[in-house]
């Protein structure tokens, strides 16, 4: 099979509406409403009315974190000399490691306005976005970018940018492991968890085991390569630092914890 879709749902003039930008959508829809869900349970100390505004920072803080951190991590060589593409969202180009950085600048912004713990904000965007993963890596299938190595495999397909041979659908496999199964593993433990900061760990540990795994079926960025030996890529290095975090935050939310009252019950 040949994955060869047009990226584009809809064009009106030069107004284009992607299928990229359409899964982040999708996702973020998904998360406001499972936001307000886990108000109505207690899990987050705010109004539901609120949870627009959370949605909204972390949407900012989101695509500034990705769009910054791919610009001048992962492709600076190329961005400095097309400066004018340096917000072309639209054409992909999103770091997730980056976009960490955003949705937590954006849930510290909320904390302050609205005087919520940054703890709860942060459990709640974990559980109620994780989903969005998936959504955000079917955008990446349909643009046909971030495939993964040639293999033989009978899961094996043609990437048109990539190339005569089949490739590992990298894309798929992060989308079902980073945002299914650990969407599900959140959203079960979410009233079996103590104290607030647990559900982050559960995340950062989480994400970071699965993506860690999965880049060895992934083509390396082409204007990075590989590091330490010529075997371990970026996302690795970055997933790596990320385990590093979640560990320290476990370590840091067990000597003090935050009681989550609803699950104290």
């Amino acid at each position: 099979m040949v994955v060869d879709f047009d990226p584009v749902i809809l064009s009106l003039g030069p107004l284009q509406i992607r299928w990229y930008g359409l899964m982040y959508v999708v996702g973020f829809y998904i998360a406001g409403f499972l936001a307000k869900k886990l108000v109505k349970e207690g899990f987050i100390e705010t109004k539901e009315e609120n949870v627009d505004s959370l949605v909204f920072y972390m949407i900012i803080g989101m695509f500034i974190g990705a769009r910054l951190t791919y610009v001048f991590v992962y492709n600076w060589d190329y961005y400095s000399q097309h400066l004018n593409e340096l917000f072309a969202v639209w054409k992909g180009g999103l770091s997730f490691h980056g976009a960490i950085i955003g949705l937590l600048t954006g849930g510290w912004v909320f904390s302050k306005r609205f005087n919520v713990p940054l703890r709860q904000i942060c459990d709640t965007a974990v559980t109620a976005g994780c989903q969005g993963v998936f959504f955000g890596r079917i955008g990446n299938f349909i643009n046909g970018e971030l495939y993964g190595r040639v293999t033989d495999s009978p899961f094996g397909l043609i990437f048109k940018s990539g190339g005569p041979y089949p490739r590992h659908p990298s894309q798929l496999y992060e989308g079902i492991a980073e945002g299914i199964i650990l969407f599900s593993i959140l959203w079960f433990m979410r009233k079996r968890v103590k104290s607030y900061g647990e559900q982050t760990v559960i995340f950062l540990c989480g994400y970071a085991f699965f993506r860690y795994f999965i880049e060895f079926a992934r083509e390396a960025d082409a204007q990075l390569g590989y590091y330490i030996g010529g075997t371990t890529t970026m996302g690795q290095i970055l997933c790596f630092i990320m385990f590093l975090c979640g560990f320290t935050w476990w370590v840091y939310v067990r000597k003090n914890p935050m009681p989550i009252k609803v699950n104290s019950k």
